[in-house]
């Protein structure tokens, strides 16, 4: 049985696992942090090249609609619906890189996980809030309350 102020069993590293070892699934853990962040990039730049094009239409027809036909026209035929990159649309672009790199990177750290700490998460930053916190005292605590620690 653990104190309530301790870490929970999933954030305490098993036996015989170095320092080493946690600092560097540490390292690991935070380079696929930035892959989320770089995936949440693109879809943002997903959805605002989506949002553009919209707008862009309803730009074309407004100067339709305001008499200036040619310039709807050209719109439409140079902008409207283009590829972003070769052959492409922004929706490619981002299943290319969930395919070929975000799954890739994604099972990589699970299973170096999986091998070396019997799979557990954020070993390096449960250690590092053990060492940072002020024990005992409020808002410092290692985990929620259990409903049977209250």
């Amino acid at each position: 049985m653990t104190t309530p102020d301790a870490p929970d069993q999933a954030h305490r590293r098993p036996a015989n696992v170095s320092d080493e070892t946690v600092e560097a699934l540490g390292r690991l853990s935070e380079a696929l942090e930035v892959v989320e962040h770089a995936r949440g990039l693109l879809y943002g730049f997903h959805r605002l090249t989506g949002k553009a094009d919209l707008a862009l239409g309803e730009a074309a027809e407004l100067m339709r609609a305001a008499g200036h036909g040619a310039i709807a026209d050209g719109l439409e035929q140079t902008l409207i619906g283009r590829n972003v990159n070769d052959g492409r649309w922004t929706f490619q672009i981002v299943e290319d890189y969930d395919t070929n790199y975000y799954a890739v990177f994604v099972d990589a750290e699970r299973e170096a996980r999986q091998t070396l700490v019997e799979g557990k998460k954020h070993l390096y930053e449960a250690e590092m809030k053990e060492d940072r916190r002020s024990h005992g005292l409020p808002h410092h605590e290692a985990r929620p309350p259990h409903p049977r620690d209250t």
